[in-house]
């Protein structure tokens, strides 16, 4: 069990922070950092056996801003699936935390997003969901509201782009919501994607201070705080350690993880069932009609196998393979040219 003062490997909150943030004093980015370093704290996770990878925007900051001991890449602008492919392949020992945004993901990024989750290489996937472009002064994103009105760049006239429904819709094995103005549950939430094994899709409403916080937007604290619908109490429950959970009236539904974990949900409100796929695109369809902010554990399905899997990699991580056993032998070299001649 963790402690206030040092964790299962004997480090202290201090080993998981990184530099000061330079982000708008308020951005919900910063509380999301916060709660990565709170559950990798939690877990005891070693900080160099983990891997940061975010593209361009405001959240693709917020890597800088949480564990500076861990390995990191800050990439191009909606190709972070691909840097963390390429990263998680060639060393399938780090754990792998992706940081996009709403333009990194759901407008430049949409194709890498899409066939990452078809590939299900193993990554906690983060998008810090403002609905507006706040690096560049404000402009609409994919994800901002039909309707929507910003000072400087008039009324919006398309529909957004729904985050988890895409991940859902491709076969995504765990998509969840949060907010960021929840931090318990989106702690718990980052907990429970860490010891997911392909890749687990958390959508964060996050909202922007400076651009995007006027009261009648979805992606406003006061909006969202006041039609937040929270599905069920998320607990993580790791491996080995005895931990007493207390809960009060109410069905409680366990989850078994890959690793031993059991990510407890306590039914709030309504019966709902993660591990029905149409169940969440109906869910997620009604919450939009409604004007709810729908979150939670969506969707959740153990039985896709990750990348790793499908490609049948060794056990051993490639980057720690010697060259003779990663280069083919001469004669297969020639061999392999003989049939070209």
């Amino acid at each position: 069990m963790a402690t206030s003062m040092v964790n299962e490997i004997q480090l202290t909150k201090k080993d998981y922070k990184g530099r000061p943030s330079t982000l708008c004093q308020g951005c919900g980015h910063n509380s999301i950092a916060s709660q990565i370093m709170a559950a990798c704290f939690e877990m005891s996770i070693q900080p160099e056996e983990l891997i940061k990878i975010s593209g361009i925007g405001c959240s693709s900051k917020s890597p800088a801003y949480f564990m500076s001991r861990s390995f990191g890449f800050n990439g191009v602008h909606g190709r972070m699936p691909s840097l963390a492919t390429g990263a998680i392949v060639a060393n399938r020992s780090l754990k792998a935390i992706g940081i996009s945004g709403d333009g990194d993901t759901a407008s430049i990024g949409i194709g890498q997003f899409k066939h990452i989750l078809r590939r299900n290489a193993p990554l906690v996937y983060i998008v810090e969901n403002n609905g507006v472009y706040g690096l560049t002064k404000g402009q609409f994103s994919a994800t901002a509201d039909v309707g929507q009105e910003l000072k400087y760049q008039g009324t919006n006239p398309f529909l957004p782009v729904d985050i988890c429904m895409e991940a859902v819709a491709s076969n995504c094995g765990f998509v969840a919501r949060s907010f960021a103005g929840d931090p318990k549950q989106v702690k718990e939430l980052i907990k429970a994607a860490l010891v997911y094994k392909g890749t687990a899709v958390i959508d964060i409403i996050s909202p922007c201070v400076t651009f995007n916080n006027r009261d009648e937007s979805t992606k406003s604290y006061a909006w969202g705080r006041a039609h937040e619908d929270r599905l069920h109490d998320v607990t993580l429950v790791p491996l080995r350690n005895e931990i007493v959970v207390e809960y009060g009236p109410g069905e409680v539904l366990t989850v078994p993880m890959h690793d031993g974990s059991m990510l407890m949900l306590k039914k709030l409100g309504r019966k709902y069932d993660p591990a029905d796929r149409v169940a969440a695109l109906s869910l997620l369809e009604q919450a939009r009609a409604r004007q709810e902010l729908v979150t939670g554990l969506i969707f959740y399905n153990p039985d896709q196998p990750s990348l790793q899997e499908v490609e049948d990699l060794i056990h051993v991580p490639l980057s720690q393979l010697p060259d003779e056993l990663l280069r083919p032998a001469p004669e297969t070299l020639e061999a392999i040219m003989a049939d070209y001649r």
